[in-house]
């Protein structure tokens, strides 16, 4: 770790549980002003670090995200990218996952940890787990190892665990332990000591300038696949109005309906210039069209295998893709690639 005295940190707060403490007299949740956040959290004095923050006013639950708020971090951290080590982003634990694959892809050419936390119960609980996650997010932001920062990528970090935001999904309400990533191992793990798993963890390599990509479109569809889909809730997904590309939430390895209307209907949105991409449901695993006959229908008609990517990742790669562009040639190149390390190819 460089010298405490010159390692500067900005938090930025949009929202969420860990931001919230109990008025004394009412007993209600409100949010804690954060330009105060080392009388909370008064561990944080112990790094002597020089913590900044910025807190979204309002606050924004997790919910109410949307791509405006992804825009707003991304400008907060290009602002001040000069003149910050590291950053932390906490936000609410229901579109955490969302929220960092998004931020992968619009900083492009990153060089600095952007370290997503939160917490299950609120920071002025006495047994919150905000504390926890806010202490050693800030340590990893502040990681520095031959003079370069050891995570120089969008993290969560949660419940002793940090994982790569592109690889990440919710799959807990209740326990501390709120995220998994079923195709991504750990890029750290923290006990007595935070332990790197550097092979992991993505390098920049040659030091480029900060490309922040702020256009996003959202105009896209998920499918979600189940027995019984009926051909009316197909075809009307597919035949939304201005709809740019479908994400098909599949079967397994990618399988889906072998009926002659629904491999109609999906060849039809193709022709008409929609992206189709395919998404396994499971939590961990692969998409690979063509090993059963009923996924090689859909790599037939042109849809694009996913891979091992999550439903967040696929959504917010092709916010940005078709956001940068029209050309579904270009995307669909784009999208048979890595960009931020969101697959396995």
């Amino acid at each position: 770790m460089r010298d405490n005295k010159k390692t500067s940190i900005l938090i930025i707060y949009t929202g969420g549980t860990i931001g919230m403490v109990q008025d004394q007299e009412t007993g209600a949740l409100k949010p804690f002003r954060f330009d105060n956040i080392l009388e909370e959290v008064p561990e944080l004095r112990k790094f002597g670090f020089n913590l900044t923050s910025f807190a979204f006013n309002p606050p924004l639950d997790s919910s109410n995200i949307n791509p405006a708020a992804w825009i707003k971090v991304a400008e907060i951290i290009e602002q001040n990218y000069g003149s910050f080590d590291g950053f932390i982003v906490l936000h609410g634990t229901d579109t955490m996952a969302y929220s960092a694959s998004a931020l992968s892809f619009m900083l492009e050419n990153l060089s600095k940890p952007v370290i997503f936390t939160g917490s299950q119960l609120p920071i002025g609980s006495l047994r919150t787990d905000g504390k926890e996650n806010l202490i050693s997010s800030v340590e990893i932001a502040a990681a520095f190892k031959n003079g370069e920062p050891v995570v120089p990528e969008v993290g969560i970090y949660f419940e002793n665990s940090l994982y790569r935001g592109n690889r990440t999904s919710k799959n807990n309400t209740e326990d501390f332990n709120a995220f998994m990533s079923g195709n991504y191992p750990p890029l750290a793990e923290s006990g007595v000591h935070i332990r790197y798993n550097h092979s992991v963890i993505r390098s920049p390599g040659k030091k480029l300038p900060l490309v922040v990509h702020k256009q996003l479109d959202n105009n896209l569809a998920i499918l979600k696949l189940f027995p019984g889909i009926s051909r009316t809730v197909v075809e009307s997904t597919l035949g939304i109005p201005g709809l740019r590309a479908v994400i098909l939430e599949t079967f397994g390895a990618g399988n889906a309906p072998e009926e002659d209307w629904f491999i109609s209907a999906v060849s039809h949105a193709l022709q008409s210039g929609i992206i189709v991409m395919n998404v396994t449901q499971c939590k961990t695993g692969s998409v690979e069209m063509g090993v059963y006959e009923t996924s090689r229908m859909l790599a037939a008609t042109g849809v694009i295998s996913g891979r091992d990517m999550t439903t967040e990742a696929a959504v917010t790669k092709l916010m940005h893709l078709t956001g940068v562009s029209r050309d579904i040639s270009w995307i669909s190149g784009q999208l048979a690639v890595s960009l931020r390390g969101e697959m396995t190819v």
